[in-house]
This record gives structure tokens, sequence and C-alpha cells, in this order.
């Protein structure tokens, strides 16, 4: 992704636009032009189409985007939702896998990715761990969204990465806790009534104040926008956060989880 920033950014200037004024011209942010430049940020194909019209570059962003080498990629089924997630008012994110990417360390996000299969190489790791760090930013915006976060107690028995790795996470799941807007609940185990059991979702409000729903399986996703569905999600999660310990609890938990260590 740097590689496309950096062409990005030398057809930019060279054709006299400022980031501000290039971003104007699509109705987009400073701050993504400026993140698609600093390699943060994936430049989607048809904006690379527009990008090299309104530049006069020749189909050079289209070619480089079109070629970019699959590890350089978050996957492009998760594109608009990483972009979404950015920007978002509220995340309300319930998982009963593996630890929410926001919440990960980088030896836990090193741990969930050598369990990968195929295996991925050391090489293809350490950029998946990289980009998850930076996808944690969004917690430490100067107006950072409010996000609730619902985890299945189980994610927290599972020791992946080994004890050490195990330890550092409890650490820094309670220091999470901390941050403004952010609320962490954890669903104990032998609930007889459970609002999850079809699987994980987040939801997400937008800037503009849209509600959207997301959900992942194997090898694929898809962002919910009809009202009736997203519905359907927030009465879940509604329920969800009653079943679930509350956040004094859940820090009380993970207290006692690293006592036990």
């Amino acid at each position: 992704m740097r590689m496309v920033g950096a062409l990005l950014a030398l057809h930019r200037s060279a054709a006299g636009y400022t980031q501000s004024s290039l971003a104007e011209r699509f109705g987009l942010s400073e701050e993504q032009i400026a993140s698609v430049e600093q390699g943060r940020r994936a430049l989607k194909l048809d904006l690379a189409v527009q990008l090299d019209a309104l530049l006069g570059t020749n189909g050079t962003l289209e070619t480089a985007v079109s070629n970019m080498p699959e590890i350089d990629l978050v996957p492009r089924w998760a594109e608009e939702y990483m972009d979404l997630e950015r920007e978002a008012l509220a995340l309300s994110w319930y998982d009963n896998q593996v630890l929410p990417g926001l919440l990960q360390t980088s030896d836990y996000a090193r741990g969930v990715f050598q369990n990968d299969v195929p295996a991925l190489t050391e090489d293809e790791i350490e950029l998946r761990v990289a980009a998850r760090m930076e996808r944690q930013e969004v917690l430490h915006r100067r107006a950072p969204p409010t996000v609730c976060f619902i985890i299945s107690q189980v994610t927290l028995m599972d020791r992946l990465g080994g004890d050490d790795v195990y330890v550092a996470q409890l650490r820094h799941l309670l220091e999470l806790t901390s941050l403004p807007g952010v609320t962490l609940q954890v669903m104990p185990v032998g609930r007889s009534f459970h609002a999850g059991l079809s699987g994980p979702f987040i939801l997400i409000e937008t800037p503009d104040h849209q509600r959207l729903g997301y959900t992942e399986a194997q090898r694929g996703s898809q962002l919910i926008a009809d009202p009736d569905e997203v519905s359907i999600l927030e009465r879940k999660c509604a329920m969800l956060r009653t079943q679930a310990l509350n956040p004094l609890e859940t820090r009380d938990l993970l207290d006692r989880l690293l006592g036990e260590q």
C-alpha cells in the first residue's frame, strides 16, 4: 500500500493539487487522502480509476492497485468495513471466537495469525500484525468513538501465543477499560439462555448517524444496511448486554484471572 500511496502523492503534487483540494474533488476528507498516501489505507480500485482520469496518469494507479501483492492488502471483502470503523461514532462488538482485533496486543494478534490455515509466512504474519495495531488508533482519536465490546469467557480461557502472552493480554484488557467511551463485558459460561449463538457481529453508527451491521464468515463478510436486519442485531446486542457481566464484574473477573497466574 505504501508504494501506491507514494505514487498518488507524486502525481497529485505534479498536477498541482493539495491533499485538501484533491479530497474536495471527490467528496472525501483530507485525512482519507493522507491515509492512502501514507500507506495506512488501501486505495480502492474504482477511486484509482477516477484519480487516473483526473490526474492524467494513464492508468498508473489502476495498474498499481490491480497488481498489488496479496500480502500487502487487507482482504478486499473487509475494506469497506475498515473504512467505516475508522470514522465510526459508535461500535458495538460481540465476539465468541477470539478477542476483537481492536483489543488485541501485538503478541496475541501474532498468536492468532500463527493459527491460520494454510500457514502464513513470518513476513505475512508481521505485516498483518502491524496492520491490526494501526487499526487500534481509532480508540485513541481526539474524539474517540463510543465502543461496547461483549466477549465470551471462552475466549479468555484460550492461551493463544502462550502463558506470557495470555497474562499480558489480560493486563491490556484491564488498561483498555479505562479509556474514554470503552465498555467491556464478558459473557460468562454456563448460561441457560444466550442471545449470541448465531455468531459474532458488529454494529456501526456512521458520522451521518446511519446504523449498519457487519458479520464475517470463513472466507467473506456481509455489510448489512437493511433496517429490519440491523434491528435484529441491535436487539441481540441489547439482550447480550443484559446477560453478560456488567463492566465492574468484568474487571473483577479479569483481576481474578490475573491473580490465578
